[in-house]
């Protein structure tokens, strides 16, 4: 699968990781740091609001202890409980709303 695009923070802010994303035929959205001495180009900022949602999502699923442990060993069972976690934090959701 190639990625269509890198979504990252500045923390990534960097001329190897910039370059790296176009090589594999993605674009690179990364954030510049205040004190890059670089152009600043604009970032899509739709696009970086999805990395927000991905990544509070996988605070709720940390959540989940044996997740987060990784108490599962097989594949088809961690990712079994993936699912149900998953269909409870759907669960939740709908029902706050």
């Amino acid at each position: 699968m190639t990625p269509r695009g890198v979504i990252a923070d500045k923390g990534y802010d960097a001329k190897a990781n910039r370059e790296a994303a176009p090589e594999r035929g993605a674009v690179a959205v990364i954030p510049y740091r205040k004190n890059t001495k670089t152009p600043h180009r604009p970032v899509p900022k739709n696009l970086y609001k999805l990395r927000a949602r991905v990544e509070q999502l996988i605070g709720k699923l940390k959540r989940f202890k044996r997740i987060a442990m990784r108490c599962e060993k097989t594949e088809r069972n961690f990712g079994s409980l993936i699912a149900w976690a998953f269909v409870i934090i759907l669960i939740k959701s709908v029902h706050t709303a």
